[in-house]
């Protein structure tokens, strides 16, 4: 499946508490063509999180619009496949009931959503833990499973909060490896939020990067290596140059 493109233009938001107001965007934009993989890096609290929650359609902004597929996403959920920070693994449904839960609720029936897991247990490392309950599985394989629930969902493009922040490093790299391979054959339309640059430059076709809060973008990084890419490719002088491009992009942006 080829996915839709995301489009964002001006968007602004600014959350109000009983300590004041915080501007958490200021006129963001950005734009991700079909089929391509992005990555949003920058500092804690930039709005990041924010932003894909937008374009999830769970927060609606102060101003400005968002688009997948050239149809607004601004109060309307269900047009991405949304993946939080945090697995949200159900203690109480086995792995495949896990798995299935996000496609049932978009109106696949339950027989076709399990047809369609079953098929994707083995390329997404879960062979043989399709009765699994979330407590037997380790970190990597948690993290497997909230991916392919959100890979299940009808949707053209796919929104990644940090899927591998709480994961040792070995186990992060083992994983960049594995979701190149899943993606390259969906080539859906992927937003990823990091704050790991390697991460971002070995997974992405673009990285952008945010300003310290209100966030906006400041900088768009292309990323040209070929696909599919080795884990060596990180230590190549290419490699290193332009992750260091990003991180003086990052400084920059963090002083001003």
């Amino acid at each position: 499946m080829t996915g839709g493109g995301i489009d964002v233009h001006g968007l602004r938001h600014t959350f109000s508490g009983a300590a004041g107001d915080v501007q958490a965007l200021d006129g963001v934009d950005l734009a991700v063509p079909g089929g391509t993989f992005a990555t949003v890096v920058g500092p804690s609290g930039c709005g990041k999180s924010t932003l894909l929650r937008i374009l999830a359609g769970l927060l609606i902004p102060g101003a400005g619009e968002a688009t997948i597929d050239g149809e607004t996403v601004i109060g309307a959920p269900g047009r991405s496949a949304y993946m939080p920070q945090k697995d949200l693994l159900l203690p109480w449904r086995r792995a495949l009931a896990n798995a299935t839960l996000g496609a049932e609720v978009a109106g696949i029936s339950h027989a076709e959503a399990r047809q369609r897991a079953r098929a994707l247990f083995e390329p997404f490392g879960l062979a043989g833990f399709e009765k699994a309950w979330p407590s037997q599985l380790s970190g990597g394989m948690r993290q497997r499973l909230a991916l392919l629930r959100t890979f299940l969902l009808p949707a053209g493009a796919l929104l990644l909060d940090e899927p591998f922040g709480a994961l040792d490093a070995i186990t992060r790299r083992e994983m960049h490896r594995w979701l190149q391979d899943v993606w390259l054959a969906d080539r859906r339309t992927v937003l990823l939020i990091t704050h790991d640059v390697e991460e971002a430059l070995f997974l992405s076709d673009t990285v952008s990067v945010m300003s310290p809060r209100p966030g906006k973008m400041v900088a768009h990084v292309p990323v040209p290596f070929a696909r599919p890419r080795e884990g060596s490719i990180v230590t190549s002088p290419d490699f290193v140059a332009l992750k260091a491009k990003l991180l003086a992009a990052l400084d920059a942006a963090g002083t001003g």
